[in-house]
């Protein structure tokens, strides 16, 4: 939210499971499942990097909330469609395809000067959006939007 996209995806990382299980030591000392969020990691003595809490319902959603929109930058409210990305500025593109009831939409963003946010230009179906935001319509088809950051 603060457009820190390098400091927002390293903050990701550190919350999201397999980063805790990559070696067998690792998963060793974590001790619970690395494909489920934990609530806790204890910080403190013996349990020092161990997991807590996991299949806690909230947490999941959260992660999977902070991934999609604040970092991908992917807003669905009131029926339209935005993309306000906070990415690391090496990040030079990135796709996300978004299906609405028969509808696909394959979301292309583009970041040609290593930025960590904000859209310059918006593309739906080859014509420029200048509100930046497309009403999403259940047309049956695949839609294309470009945005150029």
């Amino acid at each position: 939210m603060l457009g820190e996209g390098e400091k927002a995806t390293e903050l990701f990382r550190m919350i999201n499971p397999i980063e805790h299980a990559r070696t067998k030591e690792a998963a060793t000392k974590y001790k619970v499942e690395p494909y489920v969020i934990a609530a806790d990691i204890y910080g403190q003595g013996n349990l020092l990097g161990r997991g807590g809490w996991t299949w806690y319902t909230g947490s999941s959603s959260w992660m999977y909330e902070a991934g999609l929109k604040y970092i991908l930058g992917l807003y669905i409210e009131k029926g339209y469609l935005t993309i306000k990305p906070c990415i690391p500025s090496n990040w030079t593109d990135y796709k996300i395809h978004y299906k609405f009831g028969n509808s696909i939409y394959n979301i292309f963003v583009k970041n040609p000067n290593s930025k960590n946010t904000g859209v310059e230009k918006m593309i739906f179906n080859n014509e420029e959006v200048k509100e930046k935001e497309i009403k999403l319509i259940d047309n049956g088809k695949i839609n294309e939007i470009e945005i150029i950051m």
